[in-house]
């Protein structure tokens, strides 16, 4: 259980940044009212609710959001083992209860009483789940469906869902078109366990270059810890997870990864090509490599370098030559 729980704090780091989860609610939830949430309008206050769970609730994370002048409560739990949780409903009324109760003395201490006024009202409380289990998520989402004699006591029963973002449910393409630092992290918590193959031949081909363009300077160390926890967990060698770390802290032509990314253009190109065995083809092949080293140098994209090296092949043009 130690790799989930240092998987657990990782994952709160991620939702604990308010970018980070602002980004959250923007891809995950289909609420338009919170897409244009902010990050400065995101208060994190689990410290007041954590310490009264003594069941190890690493992730759990409960934030405050101002929504046109009203504030709107968002409880996230973040369910990583390979069973489902059937308590999560109940553990969510649990946080409910607690959050309207911590803001019912919050504002009566503002303005004493105001909360035994007939037209005070509570505010909305969002109960999220984010599963990135393996087996499918069969909990019932309702806690009135966690109650017995539910069809004789139902309109006294609490009748409220959670929200459900199975991780399982989204492709590594709906993931790259999220275009966003966060779809970074869900696409490495997708890959499964090391097979042998390259980590560089489970992403899309120039995907890490355009990621490591857009992470700000300041989320870079938070994004490559938890990386690194979740590459860990899934048994890669250590010498591909500090590849990965570099390609975002270090200059891209002085690290491994560049080279490995050249490598991958040119599998991809052959797999394409269905490239034919030939004698000769190991001298061919170190010729290309050197000049898709160039070329990527150069600045060029992975579908140019490929169109290139398609055209080279049909006797057009020259791999090496820097027109496109």
């Amino acid at each position: 259980m130690a790799i989930y729980h240092a998987k657990d704090n990782s994952f709160k780091l991620i939702l604990g940044n308010p970018e980070l989860f602002a980004e959250f609610l923007r891809d995950y939830l289909n609420i338009e009212l919170l897409k244009d949430v902010r990050p400065e309008d995101i208060e994190d206050i689990s410290e007041r609710f954590l310490p009264l769970f003594q069941d190890n609730q690493d992730s759990d994370t409960v934030k405050r959001i101002t929504l046109k002048g009203a504030p709107v409560f968002i409880i996230a739990l973040v369910e990583h083992e390979s069973r489902v949780n059937y308590r999560s409903s109940f553990k969510m009324l649990q946080y409910i209860c607690l959050i309207l109760d911590d803001y019912e003395k919050e504002i009566n201490r503002e303005h004493k009483g105001i909360s035994a006024t007939r037209d005070f009202r509570y505010p909305p409380v969002l109960p999220i789940i984010f599963y990135d289990g393996a087996a499918p998520w069969t909990a019932k989402m309702n806690f009135l469906d966690r109650t017995a004699l539910n069809d004789v006591f139902h309109q006294y029963i609490p009748k409220f869902e959670y929200l459900l973002v199975d991780l399982n449910r989204y492709t590594q393409e709906d993931l790259v078109r999220f275009n966003d630092t966060l779809s970074l992290v869900m696409i490495i918590d997708k890959l499964k366990k090391s097979d042998g193959k390259s980590l560089l031949s489970k992403l899309p081909l120039d995907y890490l270059e355009k990621t490591a363009l857009k992470i700000p300077e300041e989320l870079t160390k938070l994004l490559m810890d938890v990386i690194t926890v979740l590459l860990n967990r899934d048994e890669y060698p250590k010498e591909e997870i500090r590849t990965i770390a570099g390609y975002f802290t270090d200059k891209k032509e002085d690290q491994p990864m560049f080279e490995g990314f050249v490598e991958a253009i040119m599998e991809h190109t052959r797999i394409n090509r269905e490239e034919a065995r030939e004698e000769g083809r190991e001298e061919a092949r170190e010729e290309e490599r050197k000049a898709v080293l160039e070329l990527v140098k150069q600045g060029y994209t992975a579908e140019q370098i490929e169109a290139k090296l398609a055209s080279n092949t049909a006797g057009t043009k020259t791999v090496g030559s820097t027109h496109v």
